[in-house]
């Protein structure tokens, strides 16, 4: 695992790939969005604890659902987006850590009676999560549009809450929306010019 990754990869994954704010009529199929997950998983989490939960929207119905949480800068770009992925994180995650992190099951015990921590470990980690996302998303030859741009609430309430009429994604849990991106196959046109970045000097010590 020395080796390091080719030019063409590093334009790949980071120095030419862009936050797309339009979309080619390209379906992604369910193999593709499978692959993404089955990268994305491998990613380093504390204590193994990988607390995102994905929701994949598709459907025109579903799509339907989500427009009225969004930002009104963000519905076009949505409208036309094969998939849009709500990254959310399970705010009962410690309770897979004996499964998920085997060599010491009591770390469960960390978490119990914690919400503090609970709270914070899990946004933390689906942060994360999220950016093995889109990484393993642009390995794929998808492209990407991330936004935060989103009522949390109405996201929370109409995908993931359970009540009497209607369970949620997954029913049984917990799960808070982190950030929304947009996949599919970016349209070159609709891109903005790309914006500066900060330099080492701006933002790293070396100590």
């Amino acid at each position: 695992m020395n080796e390091a990754m080719t030019e063409q990869g590093l334009d790949l994954l980071f120095r030419e790939a862009r936050s797309q704010n339009g979309w080619r009529d390209q379906p992604v199929s369910d193999d593709t969005l499978r692959k993404l997950y089955d990268l994305l998983r491998w990613g380093p989490t504390s204590a193994n604890s990988c607390p995102a939960r994905i929701v994949f929207v598709r459907s025109a119905e579903a799509r339907q659902r989500l427009l009225p949480a969004l930002s009104a800068g963000n519905v076009e770009k949505t409208l036309s987006a094969p998939v849009t992925a709500i990254i959310g994180y399970d705010t009962g995650f410690h309770e897979q850590l004996p499964k998920l992190f085997p060599h010491n099951p009591g770390v469960r015990d960390w978490f119990a009676g914690q919400p503090e921590l609970i709270e914070s470990t899990a946004l933390r980690n689906s942060s994360m999560q999220g950016g093995y996302f889109i990484l393993a998303a642009r390995a794929l030859g998808l492209d990407c549009g991330p936004m935060s741009g989103f009522n949390h609430d109405l996201i929370d309430s109409e995908f993931f809450a359970t009540d009497a009429g209607r369970a949620g994604a997954f029913p049984g849990m917990q799960i808070k929306s982190n950030f929304l991106c947009n996949l599919g196959y970016g349209d070159p046109a609709k891109l903005f010019p790309r914006s500066p970045r900060l330099g080492f000097e701006e933002v790293c010590a070396l100590l």
